[in-house]
């Protein structure tokens, strides 16, 4: 045999075996009843704000009330429309990214943060942090324990002009204190939000 010819059979061994763990993973937790065991708060709260009503089926979240509006680089604007405490400790954050301009917009590979196990798992707006000025903290985006942030993730790489990317980010919680938090994001100025 030649060598191209190994290396194409060993790459296909491979993909196969990748493919056949990954079948065998996906039933593995795909088939867990859930009897006699509990969901960690994280797990229970990783889910999308509630549906809007839009009768499309999705989770959405709710766009009535506008936080704050933050224009952003070559006609994008975030608009945050919440962020809500829940009872397992968690802010949960829900906007929309809209597309002002006339052109497709190119999501910036830089919305997923720079470490590389979430990179490794898509795209996602996993480089949004809170800022807490007054007791000094910054709050990351939740991470699942297969290291998959909580928050919008799977997006198609642009946006059309005149449309918008609905999204939602999940942090711990700020002391019940906090009242107020400022939101970074790349290509963003900071924006300061109302805790819910």
């Amino acid at each position: 045999m030649t060598i191209p010819r190994v290396r194409k059979m060993r790459r296909a061994g491979a993909a196969a075996l990748l493919a056949a763990g990954l079948a065998f993973s996906v039933a593995a937790c795909g088939g867990d009843s859930g009897a006699g065991e509990e969901k960690s708060p994280a797990a229970a709260s990783s889910t999308p704000p509630k549906s809007s009503g839009d009768g499309e089926g999705k989770n959405l979240p709710d766009t009535s009330q506008v936080l704050v509006t933050v224009h952003g680089d070559d006609g994008i604007d975030m608009v945050i429309n919440s962020a809500e405490r829940d009872s397992g400790g968690f802010l949960t954050v829900s906007g929309q990214l809209k597309n002002t301009g006339s052109e497709l917009y190119t999501t910036p590979i830089q919305w997923g943060g720079t470490e590389q196990a979430v990179a490794a798992t898509g795209r996602s707006l996993a480089a949004m942090t809170l800022v807490d000025s007054k007791d000094k903290k910054r709050y990351y985006v939740l991470r699942d324990t297969d290291n998959r942030p909580l928050t919008t993730s799977g997006f198609e790489p642009s946006i059309d002009a005149g449309k918008s990317l609905t999204f939602f980010a999940q942090f711990p919680a700020p002391a019940q204190s906090t009242t107020q938090v400022d939101l970074q994001f790349p290509g963003f100025a900071n924006a300061t939000i109302e805790i819910s």
